[in-house]
């Protein structure tokens, strides 16, 4: 039992550390709470089963989502937590894995959006203030957690697909890939829009 205490203990103070160095980095001001809120998410997905999604793993989003509000009361309140949780989590610590998939990061990004939204105008919800920063801010957390994920693997930000880069971007507003596209010379231009993504 001390030893999974120490264990556990040292992941938390561990993320807690990257999360207030990609905070500062971002300059994303946020509340206590949120900033462990964050860590907690990091911590609850280090666990291998965590990622799998449980009785809903492979099911797209917009099923979970549905499910969720076809549900009331705490049942809901879990649901959307869980759709919000997943979707900060993989767009932030893992945005290249949407390569060559049929849907992407801005799918992620509108049903976290949503999830938390919804969560945040909920008078039930002890978090409610929480979850409303994390659906207004959304980007800059999948920014704050895509740092995060960069110094927990000990690599460097990819410089390989800067057009991935660019249409990642226009997808999601990402102050971070924006300014990762000027380090590479290449000024973003947001009047091209996302009408010429497919």
């Amino acid at each position: 039992m001390a030893d999974r205490l120490l264990c556990d203990q040292s992941t938390t103070e561990y993320f807690r550390e990257l999360v207030g160095e990609a905070l500062s980095a971002r300059q994303l001001r946020t509340r206590d709470l949120t900033e462990y809120y964050l860590v907690n998410l990091l911590c609850q997905y280090v666990r291998p089963d965590a990622i799998s999604g449980g009785d809903e793993a492979g099911e797209p989003l917009a099923f979970r989502l549905c499910r969720a509000l076809g549900s009331a009361g705490g049942e809901q309140r879990a649901r959307l937590r869980s759709l919000g949780d997943f979707s900060l989590f993989m767009s932030g610590f893992f945005p290249d894995s949407f390569r060559r998939r049929v849907v992407d990061v801005d799918y992620y990004k509108a049903m976290g959006e949503y999830a938390y939204g919804s969560l945040g105008r909920s008078a039930h919800e002890t978090f409610a203030e929480v979850f409303r920063e994390l659906s207004v801010q959304f980007v800059g957390f999948m920014d704050v957690l895509a740092l995060v994920s960069e110094r927990a693997h000990g690599a460097a930000p990819a410089g390989g697909d800067t057009l991935r880069l660019y249409e990642k971007w226009l997808r999601t507003g990402s102050v971070r890939d924006g300014q990762r596209l000027v380090d590479r010379g290449i000024l973003p231009n947001q009047s091209i829009g996302s009408s010429f993504l497919q």
